[in-house]
């Protein structure tokens, strides 16, 4: 009979201890699996941040600037739209006095009576990954009621398929009259919004307000 009780004693002790591992087993089995599914979760935010970046415009500021006035106004677009910038360098940079269009003698004087001798060389008009580009702003001083012939070999020498182009022009008064059509005509690709004219005096909040007005997010 003792030995009957014995057998009993080791046999239910036995149990619980089986029970007891079995638990401990199980709730290391929650938490990888807790684990797993934080994992999962982390992944998928990544994802979607990588696709909400990638549905953002990617855009291009590309400007000649005669006197600062224009770049200023790059510059601001820059800022607040987050874009890369270009800036069309002639190689043969214009000083002061070849910008003095009260001389019939000056460069742009000259440049402008005989269109022959309106070329400008450009240190260069290669943009680096300039494909991947959906929007390019252009800017330039107004020379004559036209853009600035300075950008011309930019919009030539570039391939602007599938991508919104946008002018911008400074001036003292001129407004942008046809300058963006006729840039339009000479690159001959892209969708061409009309542009806007500003001035040395216009503040952040007229750009920002252009910009808003254009809808690019």
């Amino acid at each position: 009979m003792k030995k009957l009780i014995g057998f009993l004693a080791v046999f239910l002790l036995s149990s619980v201890l089986l029970s007891g591992c079995g638990s401990n087993s199980g709730g290391r089995t929650g938490t990888a699996t807790t684990e797993g599914t934080a994992s999962q979760s982390t992944q998928q935010t990544e994802v979607s941040k990588d696709t909400e970046s990638a549905d953002k415009p990617h855009i291009l500021v590309a400007y000649y600037s005669a006197s600062g006035t224009t770049e200023k106004i790059a510059d601001t677009i820059v800022a607040k739209l987050g874009a890369d910038v270009f800036e069309i360098k002639p190689v043969d940079p214009y000083t002061t006095e070849d910008l003095n269009y009260g001389d019939d003698k000056s460069r742009v004087s000259t440049e402008h009576d005989n269109p022959d001798t309106r070329h400008v060389e450009l240190v260069t008009t290669d943009v680096e990954g300039f494909d991947s580009y959906d929007t390019v702003f252009i800017g330039y001083p107004i020379w004559w009621q036209s853009a600035s012939w300075v950008v011309d070999d930019f919009v030539k020498n570039n391939d602007f398929i599938g991508k919104t182009v946008i002018p911008f022009c400074t001036s003292a008064s001129s407004s942008i009259g046809e300058s963006g059509n006729e840039l339009a005509a000479m690159a001959g690709t892209g969708k061409w919004f009309e542009g806007e004219r500003f001035s040395s005096k216009s503040t952040d909040e007229e750009i920002a307000e252009w910009l808003e007005s254009l809808h690019l997010k």
